[in-house]
């Protein structure tokens, strides 16, 4: 039996957690886990909730710790020689939907219900264009007869917007999942988003942001480097219009247009950058990756990027009104409450 003095001694040398980086994970997905003896008495046992996590790295300060498959509760401790960590919460994602194929940012109406796709190789047809995911994670199918969706954007009426990839059209749908041609001629039409005056962008792919008018004419507005994906648009506080669109550079930008058309960085550092939002904070996030690693980027207006989320094929990200973020993987969609809002539509 140690003596009191070992105990007290034991006792300081107990485990201590100082940092864990990103704030956010999803399955998959790594966390960095910085402190003090950490690994004092043995090998280190990572745990979050009653799931013992995988370790990558462990050492006496520093710890990259793997989320398994079935983590629901972000509560992480270190445990090593019979001694535990206090407590020190992340939030974890919850997947709330899986056999997907998302490829761009989910939907998200006034409700909460969210809106995501199969979108399926280029050319080929699914059974299911759009899932409707409601605010129980009841997911049915809301469009069957789409080919290749691709951007999703509400506008302020609540009538829902898809562009194919396929045929170069936007739809328009309404909440009963009725579907009719908006625009057509928008090349390889992938990334949508409205600006303040309800005019319509829409991103092809091969080089070109078109901009419609609620009249519908259309203009071309700009032209950027062809992308090897596709194009993803959101209207930040500035009424400029952000674009990320990966090319074969693994150093990738997110551009900003100006009302002018006249394209400038933002951004510059990013691997395959795809679905982007904004916050009521006026900070955009980016699922992307950032110094090799894979999740979603958060940039303040002062240009400062950290990771905010980690996690393997993330191509898009929502806020709900409950200031929930759906994260949308290529295959699957998780539900973080990070309790951040969403910025407003335009």
């Amino acid at each position: 039996m140690p003596s009191k003095q070992q105990a007290i001694e034991q006792q300081k040398m107990r485990p201590k957690i100082s940092k864990v980086e990103p704030a956010a994970a999803i399955t998959g997905g790594e966390l960095h886990i910085r402190g003090q003896y950490l690994a004092t008495n043995g090998r280190p046992t990572v745990r979050l909730g009653n799931q013992t996590a995988h370790l990558i790295v462990a050492g006496e300060s520093y710890i990259i710790a793997r989320v398994p498959e079935s983590a629901m509760v972000g509560e992480l401790v270190v445990a090593t020689g019979g001694q535990e960590s206090d407590l020190y919460e992340t939030h974890l994602g919850v997947q709330i939907a899986d056999s997907l194929h998302p490829v761009a940012n989910p939907a998200v109406d006034a409700d909460g219900n969210v809106y995501t796709t199969f979108s399926g190789p280029r050319g080929q047809k699914s059974p299911v264009s759009i899932y409707k995911i409601d605010t129980n994670y009841n997911t049915k199918p809301f469009v069957t007869d789409l080919m290749n969706p691709t951007g999703l954007a509400f506008d302020r009426e609540g009538l829902l917007y898809v562009s194919s990839r396929y045929d170069g059209i936007v739809y328009q749908i309404t909440p009963t999942g009725n579907m009719t041609v908006y625009v057509e001629g928008m090349g390889v039409a992938t990334g949508i988003a409205f600006d303040k005056d309800e005019n319509l962008y829409v991103g092809d792919r091969s080089g070109t942001i078109f901009k419609i008018s609620r009249s519908r004419q259309i203009y071309v507005f700009a032209t950027l480097e062809p992308s090897i994906a596709a194009y993803h648009l959101a209207f930040g506080p500035d009424d400029y219009l952000y674009v990320t669109g990966p090319t074969t550079s693994s150093f990738d930008a997110v551009h900003r247009i100006a009302n002018s058309g006249e394209v400038e960085t933002f951004y510059r550092g990013l691997g395959r950058p795809q679905g982007l939002t904004f916050d009521a904070q006026d900070r955009l996030y980016v699922a992307a990756s950032m110094g090799g690693r894979r999740g979603i980027v958060r940039i303040d207006a002062s240009g400062k990027a950290d990771q905010f989320l980690s996690g393997p094929g993330v191509v898009g990200l929502a806020f709900t009104p409950s200031k929930a973020m759906m994260v949308a993987t290529h295959n699957a969609l998780f539900r973080v409450d990070v309790g951040i809002a969403g910025r407003p539509l335009p």
